[in-house]
């Protein structure tokens, strides 16, 4: 790899992607915490877990099915944080696993669990 990461950029994208993990860990808890308190009604201060209008049951539903989608998200982006630490051990963090090149330290930085070039990004999405 050309472009091959110095130990010290290596130590740098571990400790950001170690904090962005236990960031996410933290909210991924509090957002469960919040989706199984709405779920058994908790602080309803009635003894049914009906909400008394059609319109608070329509936004109940919204925002636990709004919850459940940032959960869902929250634990893809915590798999590809573990995958790229995964990467660091084996020696392959900052190459892309599709076609071998370097990828971008700009890339890197805004995504630092990035898998993919940009190049190969936007081929699997079907940008070009």
């Amino acid at each position: 790899m050309a472009n091959a990461l110095k130990t010290q950029d290596l130590a740098n994208y571990r400790r950001i992607l170690i904090t962005l993990r236990a960031r996410l860990r933290g909210d991924l808890d509090r957002m469960t915490d919040e989706a199984l308190r709405r779920e058994s009604g908790a602080g309803g201060g009635s003894h049914s877990t009906m909400p008394l209008h059609m319109a608070d049951l329509g936004t109940e539903n919204y925002d636990q099915e709004f919850t459940l989608g940032l959960i869902e998200n929250e634990q893809v982006t915590l798999e590809l944080i573990q995958e790229a630490l995964e990467r660091m051990e084996q020696g392959k963090y900052g190459q892309c696993a599709e076609c071998g090149t370097s990828i971008a330290r700009p890339r890197l930085q805004a995504i630092p669990y990035a898998r993919h070039c940009i190049r190969c990004a936007r081929m699997l999405e079907g940008g070009e």
